[in-house]
């Protein structure tokens, strides 16, 4: 009697929640609900990664003749390309310059986001929303169209094949979206914390660094990596500001030398597309949970 009664209480609300749960409980519809989406969004996602590792140890026979051989397997590995890569090419100081940059660039826009996401949510000024606003729209500007006035100024300032041109211009692209992400993750934080402490005499720029920094960890981390995975990746301002083969960055300079004409070298291609996107894995496995609670954060405000 007293568990009719709980349920009764409880309402329809609980018995739907339940009846939704039961739905999952037979094998078969887990295997077409659940379990073959899942294998086939895997197998979309991973299957170029498997393709890049696959080419980067087959035999040179073996990448051009695929009548013959198993385009999907070979059972006769060689390390021959990547080898080549790591010490017959400048491979290990592109991958120096990609990092120096990405990593400098990546301060840079951090500093700069946290102060202006700062700025725009707890300053109180006139036309706040607005400049917040006008920053995300910068963001969608594309870069193909700033990277010629932006070669100018880069080249009347003699930064022109230099790691610097990219270090000063990367920061156009990555500041506006880090911005609009801190923005939607300071407003998370109880604003009840920064009265108290102004409350007690701390300054605007105590309470930044003792309070807002540390409790925004997560958004900060997820910051980082955006910015660091679009300064890895980026092409066209690497492609158009930097000329000389050992001021190169991997993307740019895996394309050029690897490239005769129309000739690929496709093992060597694949080997640098493959050593080179190992530091992202690593980076989005360690923080993949601080990246998507930021984002589900910032994304809610």
């Amino acid at each position: 009697m007293t568990d009719m009664t709980a349920d009764a209480k409880r309402g329809p609300a609980a018995a739907d929640h339940s009846e939704g749960m039961s739905y999952l409980e037979t094998l078969p519809r887990r295997l077409v609900t659940l379990y073959l989406p899942l294998s086939i969004i895997l197998i979309v996602l991973l299957f170029p990664f498997y393709w890049m590792a696959l080419t980067a140890i087959k035999p040179d026979e073996q990448l051009l003749d695929l009548e013959r051989f198993n385009p999907f397997w070979t059972w006769t590995p060689t390390w021959k390309h990547v080898s080549k890569l790591l010490f017959e090419t400048h491979y290990p100081l592109w991958l120096w310059n990609t990092m120096f940059v990405a990593i400098t660039s990546t301060i840079l826009s951090i500093i700069a986001s946290v102060l202006a996401a700062y700025a725009i949510v707890r300053l109180r000024y006139r036309g706040a929303q607005w400049v917040g606003g006008a920053i995300f729209l910068a963001y969608l500007v594309p870069p193909s169209i700033l990277f010629i006035p932006l070669s100018t100024v880069v080249f009347q300032y003699g930064l022109f094949d230099t790691p610097f041109a990219l270090i000063l211009t990367y920061p156009t692209i990555l500041i506006p979206f880090s911005t609009w992400l801190l923005m939607g993750y300071f407003k998370t934080i109880p604003f009840e914390l920064e009265e108290c402490a102004l409350i007690d005499g701390a300054s605007r720029w105590q309470i930044l660094t003792k309070i807002v920094m540390p409790l925004a960890v997560p958004g900060l981390i997820s910051a980082f990596i955006f910015c660091f995975t679009l300064c890895w990746n980026e092409f066209i301002y690497a492609l158009t500001f930097i000329s000389s083969t050992q001021h190169k960055t991997v993307p740019v300079a895996i394309v050029n030398e690897f490239v005769d004409g129309d000739i690929y070298r496709w093992g060597s291609l694949m080997a640098g597309a493959l050593v080179g996107s190992l530091p992202l894995v690593v980076l989005y496995a360690f923080f993949v949970e601080h990246y998507v609670s930021a984002m589900t954060g910032a994304v809610k405000e």
